[in-house]
């Protein structure tokens, strides 16, 4: 049980129901949080609603959102979020391995572009005050302005999701820790760490 209730989203105004029912039906598994989120629905509103619109534009391809999305939640151990986007990774053409070993120096199956948005996502997550400008100029033979930007604010944000729903316990979706399971990997031994990573 969360540390908070889950608000019945029948009981949201027309605007907030909306994007509950679009993000739990188009997102992905995450009714769990979506009913917490709805204790303030203008945080359901603006932050679920921001997440449908940049997956409508589909500017920043789906394989390296996920590797992002997956290395801050390991580094940051969030059981949640790893269990919902552990699958969703490795949908992008990844196997268990690459899961498994994604803060290691290798990671198996990665070409040079995954390793540096994975490197990235460590940098801001752990390292953002200290990054070199020769990391920038990785990311620009690779991704548009437009694309560093958004990879650095869904990074951020990840690290905004795994905060709130560790603080808060947000309950486990039934299925996801299966389907988790379905394609190899399991949560075990997930603990706060620092990746190593290239200079």
């Amino acid at each position: 049980m969360p540390r908070v209730a889950e608000v019945d989203p029948t009981t949201l105004a027309n605007d907030a129901r909306e994007i509950f029912l679009r993000y739990t039906a188009e997102y992905g598994p995450f009714e769990n949080q979506a009913k917490v989120f709805a204790q303030r629905p203008p945080a359901l509103r603006h932050i679920m609603g921001l997440l449908l619109e940049l997956q409508d534009e589909g500017v920043l391809p789906k394989r390296y959102l996920e590797i992002a999305l997956v290395t801050v939640s390991k580094i940051n151990a969030c059981e949640y979020c790893v269990a919902h986007h552990g699958p969703r990774m490795m949908r992008q053409g990844f196997d268990a391995e690459a899961f498994e070993k994604l803060l290691d120096q290798e990671v198996p199956g990665f070409d040079e572009v995954d390793h540096l948005v994975r490197d990235y996502s460590v940098q801001v997550t752990n390292n953002f005050r200290y990054m070199r400008d020769a990391m920038f100029d990785k990311l620009k033979e690779h991704f548009s302005e437009e694309q560093i930007f958004e990879l650095t604010l869904r990074i951020a944000l990840c690290g905004f999701f795994n905060r709130v729903n560790d603080s808060l316990q947000i309950s486990m979706e039934e299925g996801v820790v299966e389907e988790l399971k379905s394609v190899g990997s399991t949560l075990d031994g997930l603990q706060p760490q620092t990746a190593t990573r290239k200079r």
